[in-house]
Order: C-alpha cells, then structure tokens, then sequence
C-alpha cells in the first residue's frame, strides 16, 4: 500500500513507506534527511497538472521499506519564452522570489530530480538527461544520456546522484505504469557516455576511496524488496561485488550518505525495528561499523556533523522520537545523550543539518511548525507555520546560511519560505497571492470516538458558501502504517472547492499525524480503532452542519482501502458514494498468503492470521471481504491495475463479483422500486500501485461522483482544463 525514498521519518510510512513513488515515503517511522538532490523552483513556465514529488525524506527513509502505498511523477515544463536575465551578483533567495513576484503563480512548478553539484546542474530535458553550467538558464544544455536507448514506454528519472569528482553521474530511471527501475551510469567527458546499467536499484551512493577511485553502493530490489547491497567500480579498474545481503525477509535495506558526506548510512529496517552501519566516507573498503544492533520496537536514524552522530529515535519513554547524540568513534546506545524531545502529539516530518543549526520539521495537534536549534548554543527557536499549511516539501540544498523550504495543501500549490540563520527570520516569497487564501476557507476540527479520543480533522469549503449542509462533501481517510493521510496538493481537489464542495480530512488512528503511539492504537488487534474514528468524523461533520449523508462521498486509496471498505459494511447509511484506487480488501486472505512479497513485512501492522486464532478472528470482524452482507450500499467506483504487486488484482476482482452478489441478492429481497447501487471496476494496464496524475482516472472518478450525486460537471471540467493536460 505504499513506497518511498528518504531516510529519517518516512522510514515506516514506507517502512520506508512508499520507497516507490511514494512511502510519504512512513511515520516518524519514517523520517526524512535531506538528499543530495533537490527539488527546487524551476525559473520556467509549467502547468499545475505535474505532480509534486517531494524529496525522500529520512522519514521515507524508513518508509522505503515497500509497503503498499505510493506518490508522484515528473510533469514535462513548457518552454519558457522571453524571460530577462537576473543580475549576477543578486543570491539565489532573492533570485527566487524576483522570478516569483513578476509571475502567476500558476504558472510555476516544481522540478522532481534535479542535483546542483560542483558548477552544474543535472536535471532531465525531454527524454534526455542533461547537465546545464547556469540554473537560471537551462536551454543551454549538455546532453549527457538519451533514455530512449533503453527503449522504454515514456521513461522518467526517478533519482540522480554525480560521483564527488564529477567523472560519473548516476541516474535511475523508470516507467509510469511500473515499479521496475534501471540504474545507469554515465562517464563524463567530452563525448559522454553510459559506462554500466544495473536492473532494479532502489537507493544508490557515490564515495571516493583513498586512491580517489569514485564507488558506486547501491541496493538490488527483488519483488518489492531490497536485501542485498553492492558495490560497483568503472574505468580501468572495472568491479561489482555483492557487499551484504540480509537475511531475515522482513526487513529492508536503504542507503542514506550524511549530508557532509562523512559517512554512507546503510539502514535495515521494517515497520517496527531499524539498525544502523556506518560506512565510512573516506575509507569506504574498510569494513562497516555498527552503530547499534537492532532491538525490537527500536527506531533510529543518523546524521552526522564534527566528529557527532545525531540520532533520531524512539528509544526511551515516552516511546515518540526525539533526538540524542554522541560521539562518532562511541555509536553504541549507552553513549546516546538525550538532546532534544518533542511535545506530546508531535509528528517529526523531517530534519536537515546545517554547519551551526539543526532543523526539525514538525506536525503538531495537526499544524506545522519549524524548530531550529543552534548547535553552538543549544538555543531553540519554534516558529509556527500559517495555518493554510498542511504538508511540506523540502530543497536539499549546501548553502549553510540558508534553509529552504516549500509549504502546501490539497487545494494550493506550493509557497517558497526560507529561514535565514544569520538573521534568524523566516521569509517568504512575495508578489502574485494565489486568490483562494481569499476564496476558501481551512477549518481544524475534533470528532469525539466512541472510546473519547479526540479525532483531529482538516476541512476546506468556500469562503463565500451558504447552506453548507446541502453541499456535497468528499471525506478522504488512510489510517495504516503510521503514514500521514496525502495532503499534497492536486488540481482536481481546487476545482472541487471551487465548484461549491466541502473535503474533509480524517486522520484517524493507525496514521502517524500525532506520533507513533498514534498509529499503534491502530493497527493490530486496534484497528477497529481506526473504523470508529472515520465513523465519528463523518458524524461530526453532518452534525455541525457540514453537508449530508446523501450528499456525503468517500474516497480512499491502497491500505486506505480497508477501512473505507469496511465503513461501507458497518455504516453504509452515511455514504452516497465511494472511489477507491488500488484499495487493499481483502485482509485476510492476503496475509494468509506467505507468497506474496509483502506478506512477511506487513505482520505488524495486521498480525499473523496463518499462526495465530487471534488475529485471524480479529481481521475477520473488520475485513471489507469477509465483511460483504445483503444489504444497501454507496455505489462505489474501483480503479485497479492490472500488475500491481503490492495489492494484487486477484483480490480485488473477488471482492467486487462477491459485493455485486450481495447487492443482487438484496435487491430481489427489496422488491420494486429499490435503485440498487452501481459498482464500477475500472482495471488500468501497466504494474505501478497507484498512478496519482492519471487525467483518465481523474476525470472517471470525478464523473463518477457528479453523476451519483446528480450534479452538473460542465463547468468543473472546463475548469480542470487549466491545469490538466487532456
């Protein structure tokens, strides 16, 4: 149900939560560390239909570990014409918001895998991957590799890494409709050229040895799972060589170089458990050296900065992540300090070190908030973060005076903010507002559980509604994996607003919004937990007046899938109607077959119904397979793929032919007059998880949703039209 790439707290959203093209990357699970590679503010024209890819977190770093569940894709930019050239000497902050101030704001975008090292830029133009000497101007470009040559239905670079010396650049490349990735190796010299190409890399390293030899580390992925790492050499002294391999199925392994570029991190880890080799930045033959060996229910993820390692963990009571430190020659845990500790209901999205600060990127009661603490000193700043804000995407980038950062929500693009050290002030950019800070408004509200927890919930409408209990409301819900629900923003939900609907954002127990207790009393043996919590938002919101039940739909994705199926059975009075994509199930059957790649490392998160009565009787009472009874239902709009590996179609075709039986049988029962609800399976070529910008799916599903609940759709497509390619 999930994918990713970075390191610290995305780690369980993909365990590394979405590894793939996703895994928020996992919760705290999951953190983030900042890449090498950046995606910065292009200077181009765009459209909003490309989807923002965030950087992988260290988060994702842990959510690497595939799950089921994923993120987005590289949009082509439009060529960009008659643009002036910046002065020289001007930074590139203020750079930045020069260009941003004298454009739309729609007319901007972000740039997914783009890697600022030495004096280039490296990026992909086209089909091509290019290097380009100024980053202002980039229609002047070195071609350095056609990614037609492997002859692959519409290739797209997944990730970009240059050796230190820049005599090679790696890059992996992959297909919108696979998981399937192919890492190449380019030798730069006059006349570039591919130098090698490895089959199905997931995270890949460049160091440089004591004889200033670059090596290539990098992982092998074999379905959905990364347990050996190698190391490669080129040139004259051509090598590959498996380097480790683990052997307990479970867990993944994901390599992460520290921002100095010290140390090549190689972390091996599952939902619950990390462990940590270092392996050393100028010595990378030497064998590796083990921080801590791995404690079950013990997360950590390192950075490094003079000669210290900073440990972000969950070792200790209150078992929430803070952050510790010690000594890089003395690793191990009795030599961890405590350092710093977050507050009750805090979520660490992210953390990047800097020469004189560290950075934490926080979610607390469900707003944002940065915390730069000055290393010199000790000092802490918290500085809270406007409240339209609901996710971050990070700039990786080496400049130790500035910290870049981007803030957005469901319905508003990205916003450029910068944290100034030496003046220890956050600035953002100025210029063009986008006008729905005026048109829309962002409601934070609780729902009561039937058990008294408090349910936070995010809420968007018009500013200028009237009645909003007969508008339509369109709930979204994930709850799985200590991964935070996608808040990331999407043209289509704009529009939505726009034509008059309310979202409603539900985060439930099971995700990871207030911390990792958070997502434990919702998995296991408490995932019921999660039903009752998407049960009483739904409540919540039609009793403060927020639309009604015939007007109420409900959409959920891959693990998302389980309880939005699972509401359909228990409460099918509250929904009109339901879309789900990739949706997962059937639980039960699922994880009774060991065959399936993912079975071994999602016992976490469901238990083990094979071995043990008590799950298996505990998943039945919630599965939305076994669950299926005569009775009414929400129509519902299914959008599977025909490859998908991490939830099987199998499952998914079952559980629609046995839902259509139910609905057939209870229609006889009813008798004339009784409208039975429509079931749509739509199956989509190609193997990826999820495909988020998909201009067929999206405009199925929302065709889908007007026509269930009787609305007119004319002008919310001619809107989608301005941000979406047809």
């Amino acid at each position: 149900m999930q994918q990713k790439t970075k390191l610290f707290l995305q780690v369980l959203k993909y365990s590394i939560p979405q590894l793939g093209k996703c895994m928020q990357k996992q919760p705290l699970n999951h953190c983030n560390f900042a890449d090498h590679y950046y995606n910065r503010i292009k200077l181009k024209k765009y459209h909003l239909t490309k989807y923002l890819q965030n950087k992988p977190k260290i988060s994702e770093l842990a959510r690497n570990i595939p799950s089921r569940s994923f993120s987005c894709k590289d949009l082509q930019p439009v060529k960009q014409e008659n643009e002036k050239p910046l002065p020289e000497n001007m930074d590139a902050f203020e750079k930045v918001r020069t260009r941003l101030e004298t454009q739309p704001q729609e007319e901007y975008e972000i740039i997914n895998v783009e890697v600022k090292h030495g004096g280039f830029v490296y990026y992909q133009e086209g089909c091509c991957l290019v290097r380009s000497k100024d980053e202002e101007d980039n229609d002047n470009y070195e071609v350095l590799f056609n990614l037609e040559e492997l002859k692959l239905d519409q290739p797209f670079i997944d990730c970009i890494r240059v050796a230190p010396d820049e005599k090679y650049v790696a890059a992996k490349i992959r297909t919108e409709d696979s998981e399937a990735s192919t890492c190449v190796v380019i030798k730069l010299s006059d006349q570039p050229v591919m130098e090698a190409s490895f089959p199905n890399v997931s995270s890949f390293e460049w160091v440089k040895d004591e004889e200033d030899e670059d090596v290539l580390f990098y992982t092998f992925q074999r379905n959905l799972r990364c347990n050996d790492v190698y190391r490669a050499t080129f040139g004259d002294n051509k090598r590959n060589e498996r380097f480790y391999t683990e052997k307990d199925p479970s867990y993944f392994v994901f390599l992460y170089l520290t921002k100095d570029s010290r140390f090549l991190t190689m972390n091996i880890m599952n939902k619950m458990t990390s462990e940590v080799w270092l392996i050393d930045g100028l010595s990378p033959w030497d064998p590796p050296v083990l921080i801590q060996k791995r404690i079950y229910g013990v997360l950590y993820y390192v950075e490094h900065r003079d000669d210290e390692l900073y440990i972000l963990t969950n070792v200790g009571e209150p078992t929430e992540f803070k952050l510790m430190r010690t000594a890089a020659d003395t690793p191990a845990i009795m030599n961890w300090d405590l350092f710093f500790t977050m507050k009750r209901n805090t979520k660490v999205i992210d953390l990047d070190m800097f020469k004189d600060h560290c950075v934490l990127f926080l979610k607390h009661s469900n707003l944002l908030y940065v915390n730069v603490i000055g290393l010199a000193d000790d000092s802490v700043r918290s500085l809270k973060l406007p409240p339209w804000a609901c996710g971050f995407i990070m700039d990786t980038n080496s400049d130790p005076k500035n910290c870049p950062f981007q803030l957005c929500s469901p319905i508003r693009p990205p916003k450029y903010y910068t944290y100034k050290f030496a003046e220890g002030k956050l600035f953002e950019e100025t210029g063009h507002e986008d006008p729905i800070t005026k048109t829309s408004r962002v409601l934070r509200l609780e729902a009561k559980s039937k058990d008294g927890k408090l349910v936070p919930m995010t809420i968007f409408h018009k500013t200028d509604s009237e009645d909003l209990q007969k508008k339509p409301l369109l709930v979204h819900v994930y709850g799985a994996y200590g991964m935070d629900l996608k808040m990331n923003f999407r043209p289509e939900r704009r529009v939505l607003v726009d034509d008059g609907w309310i979202l409603a954002y539900c985060h439930v127990r099971g995700g990871g919004e207030l911390g990792l207790q958070w997502h434990a009393d919702g998995r296991l043996t408490k995932k019921l937990n999660g039903l009752a919590d998407l049960e009483a938002c739904i409540k919540t919101l039609h009793g403060q007046g927020f639309s009604q039940p015939s007007l109420t739909t409900l959409t959920a994705f891959s693990a998302g899938g389980v309880l939005a199926g699972a509401l359909c059975n228990s409460n099918p009075e509250l929904l009109r109607a339901v879309t789900l994509e990739a949706p997962f199930l059937d639980v039960l059957n699922t994880m009774m077959d060991t065959t399936l790649p993912l079975t071994l490392e999602e016992l976490e998160e469901w238990g083990n119904p094979s071995s043990d009565e008590k799950y298996r009787n505990y998943i039945k009472r919630y599965c939305p397979y076994q669950n299926i009874k005569p009775q009414h239902y929400p129509s519902i709009h299914i959008t599977a793929y025909e490859n998908d590996e991490r939830v099987p179609l199998k499952g998914i075709v079952s559980y629609t032919e046995k839902l259509k039986e139910a609905i057939m049988e209870h229609t006889k029962d009813t008798g004339e007059g009784y409208q039975a609800p429509n079931i749509i399976l739509d199956i989509q070529p190609g193997g990826n998880h999820v495909i988020e910008d998909s201009h067929k799916k999206i405009t199925a599903q929302i065709k889908f949703l007007y026509e269930e609940l009787g609305l007119d759709s004319t002008s919310v497509f001619e809107d989608l039209k301005k941000y979406l390619k047809f």
